[in-house]
């Protein structure tokens, strides 16, 4: 989890590759009007976040129900997000933390993704910081991540 420009996706899909699970990139799960939304530098509201949460939740449940290892790249930046896919202790969070001035600079450099550097600020005030997660500085490399990741969820 983490705003825009963190590295979500890109530290989920190694991380994934590397142990064999199952990726999937919670952006690809937005409506069509809710894209449209975010490439128009509109912020969404929780309105435009109930469905998109009750599908992540959906696949998290499916997931679990298969016995079935997932990695899912997603904002959940509010609390109450969070406690919708947090289902059972089963399901672990990683933070993607950095600063405003790195995650700027990441998104000035992004290209062909609907989420740009103008909704950062509104991410950033809307981000309540979990204590129950495993946080992570962005500054480090992707490989740094994902082994400091592996290792402290034991993930071999």
């Amino acid at each position: 989890m983490g705003v825009s420009g963190s590295g979500k996706t890109t530290v989920a899909t190694q991380l994934a590759s590397e142990l064999d699970w199952k990726f999937l990139d919670a952006d690809s799960l937005h409506s069509p009007a809710s894209i449209a939304k975010m490439q128009a530098g509109v912020p969404l509201n929780d309105a435009d976040r109930a469905p998109w949460l009750q599908t992540l939740r959906h696949e998290i449940e499916r997931s679990l129900a298969k016995d079935e290892n997932l990695t899912l790249a997603c904002s959940a930046l509010k609390r109450v997000y969070r406690e919708q896919v947090l289902v059972n202790s089963d399901v672990k969070l990683v933070y993607l933390r950095g600063t405003a001035q790195v995650l700027r600079q990441r998104l000035k450099q992004r290209v062909g993704h609907f989420m740009s550097e103008q909704l950062l600020a509104s991410q950033l005030e809307t981000l309540e910081e979990p204590s129950e997660a495993v946080t992570v500085d962005v500054r480090h490399s992707v490989d740094e991540i994902v082994a400091e990741v592996r290792e402290r969820l034991h993930l071999g």
